[in-house]
């Protein structure tokens, strides 16, 4: 949802003024609020200080442009995984990437213990078809250790010219040794949404959540149906697996392709007053078709919104693994010139009320999917409640994620496989097709 002054995200990237704001109430003496703002600015002249003794002791002349920086990003990301700082190119090149292209090697990473953790691959790009996997630990770039990084900097020397080369060394779960991974640069242009026909089933995947998202879903489904008969067409697999969110006004729009009405998303930051509900508008646009949602561990955020509707809903069946996690929402606050902060303003709660932060999507039929032998038991299970410094869960129970491989080779794959069958009727589950009626009041 894009606004004003910023951009709400909900996805596992200068100079600066602080000002505080303090009511007539706050000085009356021996308060508890002048006591905690007192305490705020001995802290903040503690922040100068160390700065100037930088500044006048240390070996080299430092560069106060990345003092500050470093400075900004360390406070934020001590908050939670997802908040930071955004220098311009960076800022720059977030907005480049949620319009669906930008240059690079095709992976969405995230960091780690002071290493760059790849969350995805992004289908169809350099990184995909060199083998790199999700939960592949980045430990150096061109033989240079990404230790002492920040995740922008890490960024910064995996982007470069097209058709130049980097190397990636990577410590892989269950591999002995470091595994080395040369990609070639190119522009990567995301189809977030790819689609055909898979006889009478209409397979659309989602990628991730961009500003090209909910044309490239209208333009699938008509598609789908012009060239399968309404007669024939037995329903749609959307394919949301290791699909790591995106644009939460995308989510919305997804959401509401399948829904009639009733209740998407809501969301509630600090303030009661800033919660907001975001309601169905009328019309399904797959006119009542069965649809069976995808999921994984490496499904978060805008996907888990759009999964928790229809499931809460029961207008999809959702198979898979467990989801992510990620149950907040991120605002992109602009700084002028000075770049921006990816801030987390709010959770997210599915129709009926719930929060899945730090617990994922429960599928309503759990499919495993099955490893090739170099694989087996290299795999970890992936989730929120396994980041550092997360955001606590609701009520205080956490779970795992769960493991996000996808076979390349289709008919190897038993989630989709499965889903194709339920569709056609060789399979047969209780949850499928779901009772519209035990779903949340529209």
């Amino acid at each position: 949802m894009i606004r004003k002054a910023s951009l709400m995200l909900v996805g596992a990237l200068m100079g600066a003024a602080v000002v505080i704001t303090l009511s007539q109430t706050e000085f009356v003496v021996g308060s508890k609020a002048e006591a905690a703002a007192s305490d705020t600015y001995r802290q903040l002249n503690l922040f100068g200080d160390v700065f100037e003794r930088i500044r006048s002791d240390y070996v080299e002349v430092p560069d106060d442009h990345k003092l500050i920086e470093a400075a900004i990003n360390g406070m934020l990301s001590s908050l939670d995984p997802h908040s930071s700082y955004m220098s311009p190119k960076s800022f720059r090149d977030m907005q480049v990437q949620t319009r669906g292209e930008f240059g690079g090697l095709g992976i969405e990473i995230m960091m780690e213990d002071e290493l760059v953790k790849v969350v995805t691959p992004i289908d169809d790009t350099p990184a995909y078809r060199a083998g790199v996997l999700a939960g592949d630990v980045i430990t150096a770039l061109d033989g240079e250790s990404v230790q002492g990084l920040t995740l922008n900097e890490a960024v910064e020397k995996m982007r470069g010219p097209i058709k130049t080369d980097i190397v990636l060394t990577i410590r892989r779960e269950g591999a002995e040794d470091p595994v080395k991974v040369t990609i070639i640069r190119d522009i990567i242009r995301i189809r977030s949404v790819l689609w055909h026909e898979e006889k009478d089933v209409g397979y659309i995947r989602i990628t991730q959540f961009n500003e090209q998202t909910f044309d490239g879903l209208k333009s699938a489904i008509d598609e789908i149906e012009e060239k399968i008969p309404e007669d024939k067409l037995k329903g749609f697999v959307v394919d949301l697996r290791n699909n790591p969110g995106g644009l939460l006004d995308q989510a919305i729009a997804v959401s509401d392709t399948f829904l009639d009405r009733g209740e998407i998303v809501s969301t509630r930051g600090l303030n009661a007053d800033e919660s907001q509900r975001y309601n169905a508008r009328s019309g399904d646009m797959a006119h009542g078709k069965p649809v069976i949602v995808l999921v994984n561990g490496g499904s978060a955020s805008a996907s888990e919104i759009v999964a928790g509707a229809l499931q809460d809903h029961r207008r999809a069946t959702i198979v898979g693994t467990r989801s992510f996690g990620k149950g907040s929402v991120q605002t992109i606050i602009p700084l002028g010139p000075n770049g921006a902060i990816r801030l987390t303003t709010a959770r997210y709660y599915t129709p009926s009320g719930t929060s899945i932060q730090a617990k994922g999507i429960t599928p309503d039929i759990e499919v495993q999917q099955e490893l090739p032998n170099e694989l087996k038991g290299k795999l970890k299970a992936r989730g929120e409640a396994s980041l550092r410094g997360h955001l606590s869960s609701s009520d205080g129970t956490e779970k795992s994620g769960s493991q996000a491989y996808v076979p390349q080779d289709a008919s190897k794959d038993k989630q989709l496989n499965f889903a194709y069958d339920l569709l056609r009727g060789i399979q047969a589950n209780k949850a499928f097709p779901p009772d519209p009626s035990a779903g949340v009041p529209n």
